[in-house]
């Protein structure tokens, strides 16, 4: 018995439920026009936690399907982590009070850490996650449009000290291609963070590497929708 947690992805842009590939914008494929059709979905094939992102709010810095959202959250049971476009402490109330179970922070975190102690007592350290995006080893926001000059590991050191206890941690090159998750990287953030693994998971065993890796769980998308793997799969093997 282990504690590790698949997650499914429900993305939203447009109010509808789609996949990027490496977080590009022009890379779309449509997967279902309700996304909480899509999120009622899951939760009938026994997920135990949905990731929902709002991908028009990330890449716009403000909440653009919240009205899809706040229905999602309120038709289905299940744990739903809520991300995209949160860049204020109250954009996370909003949503915490809608029925969210936690945030997921990154743009406003890599922007401004020193506001990190504030988001903590705010609203509690385990209902805020932090998105760490990265490529090449270091941090993107924006909807992973820009690159900053900080380097993850660096990066999830000054989480932990203002407090932060949980981060999503997402390889954006991999990101939709299939072509399996960072290992190492998720090794090391494990050393000082919980962690989340996103980015390239595409087989049971991309997912029992993770577990192994440290991380706690794993967001999964297009290898659920493209049927590469079912969610049975993943849960009867890991649970």
């Amino acid at each position: 018995m282990t504690s590790f947690t698949p997650i499914p992805a429900v993305d939203i842009r447009g109010g509808r439920c789609v996949r990027l590939v490496q977080g590009d914008f022009a890379r779309e494929t449509r997967y279902a026009d309700d996304p909480v059709e899509m999120a009622k979905h899951w939760q009938a094939e026994g997920a135990r936690r949905l990731h929902v992102v709002d991908l028009d709010g990330a890449r716009e810095g403000a909440r653009r399907n919240a009205a899809v959202i706040g229905r999602l959250l309120a038709a289905v049971e299940i744990p739903v982590q809520v991300g995209g476009g949160i860049r204020s402490v109250d954009d996370a109330r909003v949503l915490l009070e809608e029925g969210a179970d936690r945030v997921v922070v990154g743009t406003a975190a890599a922007e401004h850490p020193e506001a990190l102690a504030e988001w903590v007592a705010a609203i509690g350290a385990e209902q805020l996650i932090i998105g760490v995006d990265a490529r090449h080893g270091r941090v993107a926001t924006n909807g992973w449009l820009n690159v900053t000059d900080v380097e993850v590991t660096d990066f999830c050191r000054r989480l932990s000290a203002a407090g932060i206890r949980r981060v999503i941690y997402t390889d954006v090159a991999r990101d939709g291609l299939l072509s399996g998750p960072d290992i190492q990287g998720t090794v090391e953030i494990a050393r000082i963070l919980s962690v989340i693994g996103s980015g390239g998971v595409a087989t049971v065993a991309h997912l029992n590497s993770l577990a192994q890796a440290g991380a706690e769980g794993a967001i999964v998308g297009t290898a659920l929708y493209e049927r590469r793997i079912t969610l049975q799969q993943a849960l009867s093997a890991l649970c």
